[in-house]
């Protein structure tokens, strides 16, 4: 069990950490996407999650579904659930850390402290975005900015391959929606983007349905689309916040 929990992390989790935030993927890329993140914000240690099929992983076979993948994870990361944790998602990856986090309450184990949903609409809403239509082309090129947004060049071989697993991450996203809205027993932040012409802040509003009112965060950050790859100082802070009051309320102290 060890091993297969090891291989959905790009590094083994600090045994010291006082709390763990684990970040799952963008659509198309692996965990790798992270590199540019501190491995630590205040007391909160930074977790990135490798899904199958890309990157180190890349002779897995795809996941193929969000509910299977969240069955996968939440057994894969169960070892490291032993300390007030987060889960945070961007995009489509909002949708894989929310489909892991809802497995885990249906389990009866441990849930995350918060979380973090970020420029995603809600999982009982058509899914949405521009990605969802585009051509091969389109989507290969957009894989191309999107490697060059991540500090990478854009490699002929390396989009080819991206491209069927964009193709395939797609496929779950376009399958994935919910017939009602769960309410979900942990601290909910929904988080926006001023810039972000994909998703608008006012899009997701949803999910105001899937928290109690006092556990509902709605929050908006100056930047566009791809402005959290960077890391800045102002999501960062919503995370290491966010988990210490989280903790706090429910008498597990976070603090370095």
């Amino acid at each position: 069990m060890a091993g297969e929990s090891r291989k959905w992390l790009l590094r083994k989790p600090s045994s010291d950490a006082p709390a763990r935030l684990f970040c799952f993927p963008y659509s198309g890329v692996g965990a790798s996407m992270y590199n540019r993140w501190p491995s630590r914000t205040g007391s909160v240690e930074i977790c990135s999650v490798q899904l199958p099929g890309r990157e180190n992983r890349i002779r897995e076979p795809h996941y193929g579904t969000y509910d299977v993948l969240a069955e996968q994870a939440a057994e894969a990361l169960e070892p490291y659930l032993d300390r007030p944790f987060g889960f945070f998602g961007h995009c489509g990856g909002a949708l894989a850390a929310f489909a892991t986090a809802l497995r885990l309450q249906r389990l009866g184990g441990h849930l995350p402290a918060c979380l973090f949903v970020s420029s995603q609409v809600a999982p009982h809403q058509p899914p949405y975005g521009r990605f969802l239509t585009m051509t091969g082309d389109e989507l290969r090129e957009e894989l191309a900015l999107l490697t060059i947004a991540m500090g990478g060049r854009p490699h002929p071989d390396a989009l080819d391959f991206g491209l069927d697993i964009l193709r395939a991450d797609i496929s779950a996203n376009q399958k994935y929606q919910l017939a009602a809205p769960v309410m979900i027993s942990t601290d909910l932040h929904a988080i926006g983007w001023s810039g972000d012409v994909e998703i608008r802040p006012d899009q997701m509003g949803g999910w105001q349905e899937y928290a109690a009112e006092d556990r509902l965060f709605r929050t908006v950050l100056a930047g566009e689309h791809h402005t959290f790859l960077s890391a800045p100082e102002s999501l960062l802070d919503v995370f290491d916040r966010g988990l210490t009051r989280a903790a706090v309320t429910s008498g597990q102290a976070v603090s370095d």
